[in-house]
């Protein structure tokens, strides 16, 4: 027998799924749907939500404002810790997923909420992200899942469904590729590009910047002023770090910047394509990693580049809310104490060019760097070093000699 509930909170988003989810909750719960958008950049997106969220059969709905927090205590944390998945992904809809959940839960207990509801589908990672947050902070709450449990099983079905129940679409059978829109990037999946050997229709899809044919033919010059890690002007203008994220999508879109098309391993164990544009998230990557070559030592630097592929992966699998994602927080935090600086780059139709760096922390020493003739280093310390570092091997050489191995 189906469990009943009186009240459920929807993670809604306007779009495809979580629009055919309130009637959905309706039709076989009776239950009031309290619909929930946490804004963290969508744009237009969220434009006359509120009116379709209330005619598809919602109670109410809350229109959260995210972006500070957004911005501050995900994006900016996990930049300094440089984490990337796989080397490709900047991960725009894996942190922007637990703060939203947070705050639904939040809601939802406010409310007094019986269960959660979100239209994640059973093959994403979505799911998880949001529902790991849930128990995180509601472990007794009961979870919803619609992909899980209805009979539609495609978003072609999604749409007949709407069209019966009269609930309006932004997107066609044409243009119905799965996107995720936040302030930091946006995502394109589906259709043409699940065949990863087409060429993906940029003219067609991209809409935070241009492809690098159609950049300026001359280059633009930036300059990005941190303080301990935190991005706090730009060009010589002071600007908080969402500001500056802005501002950055802009001129890095205009440049071609920050388009990445890459086929990742899912969570859930499968691979899936899909087109990224995260233009000032690309900038502010490579300037601060420009910053850390400068500023930190050499083994604290690596043993961050390894800690950065873990912290990716907590990101990705909705590890938020962990011991560990916050143990690695905490490590990356004390590496930043010397992270200040100006970097200064040059865009170019698609690609980020460093054009010089300066730090009142750098570790960088022009007198024993140079070619030139110097009065603090001396080059026949080098022969005991390699003596001694390269021992081990003479030893290894000496024993095959012995033993007549080549």
């Amino acid at each position: 027998m189906q469990k009943k509930y009186n009240k459920v909170v929807l993670a809604y988003s306007g779009g495809l799924d979580t629009s055919i989810i309130i009637p959905w909750l309706k039709e076989n719960y009776g239950c009031e749907v309290i619909a929930v958008s946490g804004d963290v950049g969508q744009g237009t997106e969220l434009e006359g939500l509120e009116e379709k969220a209330l005619k598809t059969g919602a109670s109410k709905l809350y229109i959260e404002n995210l972006q500070e927090e957004f911005v501050n205590e995900f994006i900016i944390p996990t930049m300094q810790a440089g984490a990337v998945y796989e080397g490709k992904y900047l991960l725009g809809t894996s942190f922007a997923r637990p703060i939203i959940a947070k705050r639904i839960v939040e809601i939802a207990k406010k409310e007094g909420a019986d269960a959660i509801c979100h239209g994640c589908t059973g093959k994403g990672n979505d799911q998880v992200r949001f529902e790991l947050t849930i128990k995180a902070f509601a472990p007794e709450m009961d979870i919803i899942a619609p992909w899980r449990i209805w009979d539609i099983k495609s978003r072609e079905e999604e749409i007949d469904y709407a069209q019966a129940h009269d609930i309006p679409l932004k997107i066609s059978r044409e243009t119905n590729y799965s996107k995720d829109k936040n302030l930091w990037h946006l995502s394109h999946e589906g259709m043409d590009l699940e065949d990863p050997a087409n060429e993906p229709m940029y003219e067609k899809i991209l809409e935070m910047g241009v492809t690098p044919e159609q950049a300026p033919d001359k280059p633009t010059y930036i300059t990005i002023s941190f303080e301990k890690g935190v991005p706090v002007a730009l060009d010589g203008v002071k600007m908080s770090a969402l500001e500056i994220v802005l501002q950055l999508n802009k001129i890095g879109g205009e440049n071609g910047i920050g388009i990445t098309d890459m086929v990742e391993n899912r969570l859930v164990g499968m691979k899936s394509r899909g087109v990224y544009e995260t233009p000032g998230g690309s900038i502010l990557y490579q300037a601060h990693q420009n910053l850390e070559e400068l500023c930190l030592d050499k083994e604290t630097q690596h043993f961050k580049m390894q800690t950065s592929i873990k912290f990716s992966e907590l990101v990705y699998n909705g590890q938020w809310y962990t011991p560990l994602r916050e143990a690695l927080s905490a490590f990356v935090e004390s590496t930043q104490q010397t992270v200040t600086g100006d970097v200064k780059l040059k865009l170019y139709k698609g690609n980020i060019i460093g054009a010089g760096t300066t730090s009142p922390y750098s570790l960088y020493s022009e007198e024993i760097a140079t070619f030139n003739e110097d009065h603090v280093y001396n080059q026949m310390d080098s022969q005991g070093f390699i003596n001694l570092f390269g021992l081990p091997l003479k030893v290894k050489a000496m024993l095959d000699q012995k033993n007549g191995k080549k």
